[in-house]
């Protein structure tokens, strides 16, 4: 494969590496080997050469002075942030001999990793680190921060993470907008929906929050947190009490549409209104809206399944198009994840048959803090990559308690001395996405691509392939599994019959062309690997699971009497905690903020730019009160993850549970209640 790192000057292709739907194609502008431009690729089918400001900026992070260039060891405090650089050689023999040391002593399930997707790259994710550590036999870190919850209720009704194609949606006649801001989050659904609207496409934002994408919308919703699985129910009776139901379709594609129509007949728009805080005549609007126009799209949101009930929510949801056929309608049905689509043949890259032990423990990612400082045996080492728990983690306080362990032994490999970087022991610089060979599959559009290495790496930095293959040699492990190559990696990947969709694709295709869609013929509705086949209304196997088989709104956890519930949302110019410690965009995002009814704000004596303080029994942050509609009363919502900073506190994950949802072990960031009041100056 052709490396441009060889070539100083020239415009070269690429693909944007971050935690985002869209994964957009980039090109890369190189002058004397430095990258000095990144914009979109106008020849890529859906991003069309628009990109957001975090990847137009992206050169601000790839060159910013604070970047790591040499490995690290602690000469501080925990916490404390001082280090002093040392070799490479240095750096893996202190690491492999005290987990050879941890290993004799203690087993090991002693040594964790923690890792999330910082890097898309699938190489960078899941590959030599999965092996590496299955070999060892680490404690099995279940990585479910995200989209865990909402997949696996998903998955109840439609089998698997299939969904709309989004190139589609340009014919699109109503987009409902379900918990995303997809300004923000989702730009290019955002202008696929706009093409669809000036041939007359309406859309609605069903939101806690008037954000940027409920201000972009024809119809603002506002819902109180965690009812909207009353909301889609109350659809459901208004659809189905008027006819607006597609008979044909539910006989043939679904199974348990009988009993759902009994069942729904609780969910009177009345009751679902005193839920939900939606008007009676908005539930009948909007369910005449959704059942009379045609093909309509629901694109469902990550941030509803960040609540206790978020999974039903989510399967709840996914239960629309069916009732009305949307599924058949080209540009009709759903979106909320397409990660099936683009099903790789994950046990050829990870090789969990490398691990002797199948009852090795599991250690859920949203519970490190109690997992650091509860568990026994305890953990004893913990290595992170691609993750900022201390920033991103829910009970943030108690993470950063368990990272103060002097007896925990942390390796952060990043980018950047982040959060979680100041408590480690030793530091490894990582490399950027531009300077590795990794290939990406989108979770919303239905191409995969390559990225070939375009800037050699930035000081001594090292992927994550490279460091696990050191690692390896350092714990003697000769398994022939640790010398394979990133192509070879990659074309173990792409070999994997059970997915139709990727049938023919090689890495060849991949060198060449730089990205190829999935092949999604015939139409995933006829081969949904439901246990029925069909739509599953009624799902038997939740029952199995422990869960209602019909879809049942159950009230959030109401832990406290604090009087608000808080939503931490996203921001405009971050991700996660990407790009939250980089000058140029903390500038374009300015400050965090804490949005509040005017009503609620006024009870408070707290008036527009007033610092406030937040807090609940875990803990406290200040934040700038943005007082006015956007939110109900109730409710106050947060944008974006902070990176620390002296005199500050706005670590809003100080505030956040760490209690599991009702599936897959999912995060419930969005279900804390809290209290606000004027910040003492």
């Amino acid at each position: 494969m052709q490396s441009y790192v060889s070539l100083p000057d020239g415009v070269f292709p690429s693909v944007c590496s971050l935690d985002c739907p869209d994964q957009c194609g980039l090109l890369v502008h190189k002058k004397d080997g430095k990258i000095v431009k990144i914009e979109g690729d106008p020849h890529h089918p859906v991003t069309q050469g628009s990109i957001c400001n975090k990847v137009r900026n992206m050169t601000e992070r790839i060159y910013d002075p604070q970047r790591l260039t040499r490995p690290l060891k602690r000469v501080g405090a925990k916490g404390e942030g001082r280090f002093a650089p040392i070799s490479w050689e240095e750096a893996i023999e202190t690491i492999t001999s005290r987990w050879k040391e941890l290993i004799a002593a203690f087993g090991p399930e002693s040594i964790l990793p923690y890792s999330f997707y910082g890097n898309m790259g699938r190489l960078s994710t899941e590959a030599m680190d999965r092996r590496f550590f299955h070999r060892m036999g680490a404690s099995l870190l279940e990585r479910t921060i995200c989209s865990t919850a909402g997949s696996v209720g998903y998955n109840y009704t439609m089998g698997a993470s299939y969904g709309t194609d989004p190139e589609e949606t340009v014919d699109t006649k109503l987009f409902i907008m379900w918990g995303i801001n997809a300004v923000s989050t989702n730009m290019h659904q955002v202008m696929l929906a706009e093409k669809a609207r000036k041939q007359g496409a309406q859309v609605v934002v069903i939101d806690v929050h008037k954000n940027q994408t409920g201000r972009w919308a024809d119809w603002f919703i506002p819902i109180m947190p965690g009812t909207d699985t009353a909301l889609a129910l109350g659809l459901m009776h208004i659809l189905f009490a008027e006819n607006m139901v597609d008979t044909q379709f539910l006989a043939q594609y679904t199974v348990g549409h009988e009993e759902l129509r009994e069942h729904v007949k609780q969910y009177d728009p009345a009751s679902v209104s005193a839920i939900t805080g939606v008007p009676v005549e908005d539930i009948y609007r909007l369910a005449r809206l959704y059942g009379q126009t045609s093909p309509s799209l629901i694109r469902i949101g990550n941030g509803l399944q960040h609540h206790d009930n978020g999974g039903m929510c989510v399967r709840t949801i996914a239960c629309l198009p069916a009732l009305t056929g949307q599924w058949l309608v080209k540009g009709g049905g759903a979106i909320k994840s397409n990660s099936g689509i683009l099903e790789f043949n994950k046990r050829a890259l990870q090789r969990p048959d490398a691990l002797e032990n199948k009852e090795t423990r599991r250690i859920n990612m949203n519970q490190l803090g109690r997992a650091l400082l509860e568990l026994d045996p305890p953990i004893r080492s913990l290595y992170v990559y691609n993750c900022n728990p201390a920033l991103v983690a829910p009970e943030g306080n108690k993470v950063r308690k368990g990272l103060q362990r002097e007896d925990l032994f942390t390796v952060v490999h990043d980018l950047f001395l982040t959060e979680t970087a100041t408590y480690a022991d030793i530091v490894l610089p990582a490399t950027s996405s531009f300077e590795t060979t990794d290939f990406y599959t989108s979770y919303w559009h239905h191409y995969i691509h390559l990225q070939k290495p375009v800037i050699a790496p930035y000081g001594e930095s090292k992927s994550n392939v490279e460091v696990f293959r050191l690692l390896a040699k350092g714990m003697g492990y000769d398994d022939a599994m640790f010398d394979d190559t990133e192509e070879e990696m990659i074309r173990q990947a792409l070999d994997y019959p059970a997915n139709p969709f990727l049938s023919g694709i090689t890495y060849e295709d991949l060198v060449e062309q730089n990205y190829v869609k999935a092949k999604v013929t015939p139409r995933f509705i006829d081969m949904l690997p439901t246990p029925s086949g069909k739509i599953e209304l009624y799902a038997s196997r939740m029952e199995k699971d422990g869960h209602p088989p019909l879809p049942t709104y159950t009230p959030l956890v109401v832990e406290s009497s604090y009087p608000y519930w808080y939503v931490p949302g996203p921001n405009h110019n971050f991700l996660n905690s990407t790009f939250s410690n980089n000058a140029k965009h903390v500038q374009l995002e300015k400050f965090p903020r804490l949005f509040m009814n005017t009503a609620d704000a006024a009870e408070k004596g707290i008036a527009d730019g007033d610092l406030v303080r937040v807090w609940n029994d875990r803990g406290e942050c200040e934040l700038t009160a943005a007082v006015g509609e956007a939110v109900p009363r109730g409710v106050v919502v947060s944008q974006g993850l902070w990176a620390d900073k002296p005199g500050t506190k706005r670590h809003v994950n100080a505030l956040t549970p760490d209690r599991l949802a009702d599936m897959g072990g999912g995060a419930t960031f969005f279900s804390a209640r809290v209290n606000v009041e004027k910040a003492a100056k």
